[in-house]
């Protein structure tokens, strides 16, 4: 079996996996960071998002032993201190989630649009969105959490 090793939201990890053990299982499976759902299994709901080398990734679709050295954040390492992250506030002060099982997906690509666009308009925010389902919703929340969320981090 292969060793992976990478940091994950700042901290050093490695296991021995199997060659097929998808990048979301190591998460969920090997390191207990439950945040990171699996929804559907065919790469089309986004639940599964993480940032690989500070870009938005499915971690569903990718193999553990492919973010080898890679540096991996997750939601769980959006906190600082028990104190939610300016994106997660807003989901939660826009009711930006309802059952709340795509909203960690959802926060980490809105995290990286922001990151590429400070201010993202409506029409951005569904476009970047397109590859992030939620069944509750219907996004118009979503969309004004991350608009919001957007705000708060430019200050």
């Amino acid at each position: 079996m292969p060793t992976v090793s990478m940091t994950v939201n700042g901290k050093s990890v490695s296991a021995d996996v199997e060659s097929r053990t998808l990048l979301v299982q190591f998460l969920r499976e090997h390191l207990a960071l439950t945040g990171t759902h699996v929804g559907c299994d065919t790469s089309q709901c986004g639940a599964c998002v993480v940032h690989v080398n500070g870009v938005s990734a499915k971690s569903c679709t990718m193999l553990a032993i492919q973010a080898d050295g890679a540096d991996v954040a997750t939601i769980e390492g959006l906190d600082d201190n028990g104190t939610l992250h300016p994106m997660q506030e807003a989901f939660r002060d826009n009711h930006g989630l309802q059952c709340g099982f795509c909203t960690p997906g959802m926060v980490m690509s809105a995290l990286d649009l922001v990151k590429n666009n400070p201010s993202p308009s409506e029409q951005d925010v569904r476009e970047w969105l397109e590859g992030n389902i939620c069944r509750c919703t219907g996004y118009h929340n979503i969309v004004k959490a991350i608009q919001a969320g957007a705000a708060a981090m430019r200050g």
